[in-house]
């Protein structure tokens, strides 16, 4: 079995003050009170009387009340209180002179804050462009050289026009020519086809009606074959 161990217990009072007069303070130093018989049952008790205690004492006696001791007149009491003036009511004048941003400010929705947010966003990116926009043009303005006569230049520039002219006919003459019709029969157009066809038939009429054809064929042919493939050269 395991003893409890005792703790001093902590004093949240502080003890009575004990109030000792100069006499008792010598007579206590002086003479040490005899103890008392241990058969002894009831004890004396000595009662002094408001002339036996000292002038100290008195002294030391707290009053009664917190106020005792202050004189307070009566004409102090009565007092007339100054309840202070309302202010006046703002006019629709005040109230239109009054600049922008002064008083309560209102409140924002969420989209109106997001919308000043990316308006603000937009600003500082503009900024930055045209910062690095205007650092560039000073830097091709640095590298520039400096010339000191224009005169030679305003002299030479009425030699450039021909040169500067001459594309533009170029262009237009490219814009002039024709596209090539299209040698494939399956490309070519319906009106195409049929004047091919009747070149053809004019061109095998007179092969048929030809002397030279019916005295030697083939030499007629491969002559005629010649003629064709000299013409789409001289086409293409």
């Amino acid at each position: 079995m395991v003893g409890k161990i005792k703790r001093v217990r902590q004093k949240l009072h502080h003890g009575a003050v004990k109030i000792s007069t100069e006499e008792e303070n010598t007579s206590s130093c002086v003479e040490k009170t005899p103890a008392s018989p241990l058969n002894v049952t009831a004890t004396e008790t000595r009662v002094e009387s408001a002339d036996q205690i000292p002038r100290d004492v008195k002294a030391l006696n707290f009053p009664k009340g917190v106020f005792a001791g202050t004189v307070i007149p009566p004409e102090a009491l009565v007092q007339t209180l100054s309840v202070s003036e309302l202010p006046a009511k703002p006019t629709a004048g005040s109230t239109a002179e009054k600049p922008r941003g002064v008083g309560e400010k209102k409140q924002q929705s969420k989209k109106e804050k997001m919308k000043e947010r990316r308006e603000r966003w937009l600003n500082k990116i503009s900024a930055i462009k045209l910062a690095r926009e205007n650092q560039a043009a000073l830097a091709r303005r640095k590298a520039t050289p400096v010339v000191g006569d224009m005169r030679v230049l305003t002299d030479a520039l009425p030699e450039l026009l021909p040169f500067i002219r001459a594309p533009a006919s170029k262009k237009q003459k490219g814009m002039v020519k024709k596209k090539a019709e299209p040698t494939d029969y399956c490309k070519m157009k319906p009106a195409q086809k049929r004047k091919l066809l009747e070149m053809e038939m004019s061109r095998f009429s007179e092969a048929m009606t030809d002397s030279a054809f019916k005295s030697n064929p083939l030499a007629a042919i491969g002559e005629h074959l010649r003629k064709r493939l000299k013409q789409e050269e001289e086409q293409s």
